[in-house]
C-alpha cells in the first residue's frame, strides 16, 4: 500500500453522478424535514475513490511524523480505529515494543538478519503446510520470521479472503502467529484480480466502519459514504437522495432519540409481545403445561397433548371431575388468589393494548408514508396535464412541494409516535400529544386534497386548498417539533422504559 494503485478501489457499483428524476427531489429535502443547516453540521458526501484517497492522506499524514512503512501504519491506525490523535499520543509515551506487540505487527524499527544472496540461492526450505522442498526464492514470510511456500500462501490468502471475508486481521499462517500480513505481502503475493478486487474492497469498508467520522449511505446499492467532522444525532443527505441520523444509521427520526428508537425497533421486532398476548389470552394446562386458548363458551377443559387429555376447569384450573359435586368448592371466591390473578392478568392485557395503540399508529404512518411516495409519479402526470391547461413548469411546483411536505409530516408523525410510546404523562406531555393531534389532522387533509382528480374546471380551487393545507402542515410540524427540542432543552420528558 505504499502507492494509491496499491490499493485502488473498485466497489462494483457505479458512484458515478446521474442525473436525478422527479421523485428525488432537489436537494432531498422531503425526508430531511428540520434537517440543520450545513454551516452548523457539516458533512460531505464521499465515491469510493474519495474514501481510498481520505484514507491515504491520514496514513501520509501519520507518515510525516512517525516514518515507518506505509503498511504498518495501516495497521496501527485501524487498531485505534483511525483515530490519529490517540495513535500519536500512545506512539510517543515512551513503550513503541508494547505499542506495535498489541497492533499485532513486528517493531519496522528492528531490521530482520539477511543470508547472503549466494546463499539464498542455493538453500532449500520446508514448507510446513504443504511439507514439501522449495529453494530460498520460492518461499516467502512476514519479519516473524515464518516462512511458507508461495502457493501455500496464495491459497491461505484467497480463503480467508474469499470465504471469511477477512481484511485487516489476516494473521501469518503459522499456528499460533499472530503477526498480521501487511498490504504489501497480500498484493504482491494474489493473483487473481478478483481476489485482489475483494481485497480491496474490504480494506475500504473496514477503514469507513472503523472510522467514527464515516458511515457508509444505509440505502440499497449506494456506493457513498458520509464524512463529518463530529458525531452528533444530526439529518445527513446522501447523494443518492437518502437521508439518515449519522449517529445512528437509521433513516431521520426527528423527533425521538436515537437509543428510544433503538428500543422500540428491537421491541418490535423481538417475540416479546407475541409472548405477552399469549400471557394475556391463555393459560396453561395444569398437568402438562402446555399453553392452551379457550375458544368455546364452556369451561370444561380437555388438553389436546395428546400423551396428556387431562380434564380440568378452565376457571378454577382444577380437576374436572368433582366439579358438581356438594363437597367442591369451585364458585367460592378466595379474595386474596383471585385480586392476585387478576392484576397479573389486567397488567399484561393494560401493558399490551398500550404498545399496540402506538404500533398501530406508528405501521399505519410507514405505509402512509409508502403510498405517500408513490404519490410523485401521479403527481408528475397531473402536473404535466396542467402545463396543458396553460400553467407554466413554475406554476405547478406547487404539487411537488406539496408531496414534500407530506411526507415529511408522515416520517415525522410516525416517529412522534415511538416518542410517545416511552413518553411519562405530565402537562408537557400532554400539549405534545395536542400537537401531534393538530399535525395529525392537517396531515390527512392535505393527502385527501392530493389524491382528488384535478380537472380544470377544479384546478384553481384544487390549488388554493393544498397551498394552503400544505402551509399550515409545515408550520404544524415546525411548532411540534421546536416544543419537543425545548423541552430535551429544559429537561421536560421523562421516559417509562
Amino acid at each position: 500500500m505504499d502507492s494509491e494503485d496499491e490499493i485502488g478501489i473498485d466497489s462494483g457499483n457505479s458512484s458515478d453522478d446521474e442525473d436525478y428524476d422527479f421523485m428525488q427531489v432537489d436537494e432531498i429535502q422531503r425526508q430531511s424535514g428540520n434537517a440543520q443547516d450545513p454551516v452548523e453540521y457539516p458533512f460531505e458526501v464521499l465515491t469510493t475513490e474519495e474514501i481510498v484517497k481520505h484514507m491515504l492522506d491520514c496514513i501520509a499524514e501519520v507518515n510525516n511524523v512517525v516514518e515507518i512503512p506505509a503498511t504498518t501504519t495501516r495497521i496501527l491506525l485501524n487498531h485505534f480505529r483511525w483515530d490519529k490523535e490517540k495513535l500519536m499520543e500512545r506512539y510517543y509515551d515512551g513503550d513503541q515494543e508494547a505499542l506495535f506487540k498489541a497492533a499485532h505487527v513486528i517493531n519496522p524499527y528492528v531490521k530482520p538478519k539477511r543470508e547472503s544472496k549466494t546463499f539464498r540461492c542455493s538453500m532449500m526450505e520446508d514448507c510446513d503446510i504443504c511439507f514439501l522442498k522449495y529453494q530460498y526464492t520460492n518461499m516467502t514470510g512476514l519479519q516473524c520470521g515464518h516462512r511458507f511456500c508461495k502457493s501455500c500462501w496464495v491459497e491461505y490468502l484467497t480463503t480467508k479472503i474469499m470465504e471469511e471475508g477477512l481484511c485487516k486481521s489476516i494473521a501469518c499462517a503459522a499456528h499460533g502467529c499472530d503477526i498480521l500480513v501487511d498490504d504489501v505481502t497480500v498484493m504482491s503475493l494474489l493473483t487473481e484480480p478478483r481476489v485482489k478486487t475483494k481485497y480491496q474492497q474490504l480494506i475500504t469498508n473496514s477503514f469507513v466502519e472503523c472510522n467514527r467520522l464515516l458511515r457508509w449511505c444505509p440505502s440499497a446499492d449506494c456506493s457513498y459514504a458520509v464524512k463529518v467532522q463530529y458525531v452528533d444525532a444530526r439529518p445527513v443527505t446522501c447523494k443518492c437522495g437518502h437521508v439518515f441520523c449519522f449517529e445512528c444509521g437509521e433513516q431521520w427520526h426527528d423527533p425521538v432519540q436515537c437509543r428510544l428508537l433503538r428500543k422500540w425497533i428491537k421491541k418490535c421486532d423481538d417475540d416479546s409481545e407475541t409472548s405477552n398476548w399469549i400471557a394475556a389470552n391463555t393459560k396453561e394446562c395444569p398437568k402438562c403445561n402446555v399453553t392452551i386458548e379457550k375458544d368455546g363458551g364452556c369451561n370444561h377443559m380437555v388438553c389436546k397433548n395428546q400423551h396428556c387429555k387431562h380434564d380440568f376447569c378452565w376457571v378454577c384450573l382444577g380437576s374436572w371431575e368433582p366439579h358438581g359435586s356438594s363437597w367442591y368448592n369451585c364458585n367460592r371466591y378466595d379474595e386474596d388468589e383471585a385480586r392476585a390473578a387478576r392484576d397479573a392478568q389486567e397488567k399484561l392485557r393494560s401493558s399490551l393494548a398500550r404498545y399496540l395503540h402506538y404500533y398501530n399508529r406508528y405501521m399505519n404512518h410507514m405505509q402512509s408514508l409508502k403510498f405517500e411516495h408513490k404519490l410523485y409519479s401521479s403527481v408528475k402526470l397531473k402536473m404535466e396535464e396542467m402545463q396543458q391547461h396553460n400553467m407554466s413548469w413554475i406554476e405547478v411546483q406547487f404539487l411537488k412541494k406539496a408531496v414534500d411536505i407530506l411526507c415529511q409530516c408522515r416520517q415525522t408523525l410516525m416517529c412522534t409516535y415511538v416518542f410517545a410510546y416511552y413518553l411519562k404523562k405530565n402537562n408537557q406531555s400532554m400539549i405534545f400529544e395536542d400537537n401531534q393531534k393538530d399535525l395529525e389532522s392537517a396531515t390527512e387533509k392535505l393527502s385527501e386534497y392530493l389524491e382528488r382528480d384535478i380537472t380544470s374546471e377544479n384546478l384553481a380551487d384544487i390549488k388554493q386548498k393544498v397551498q394552503d393545507k400544505y402551509r399550515y402542515c409545515e408550520k404544524r410540524r415546525k411548532v411540534l417539533l421546536d416544543h419537543v427540542h425545548e423541552g430535551y432543552d429544559k429537561d421536560w420528558w421523562e421516559y417509562v422504559e
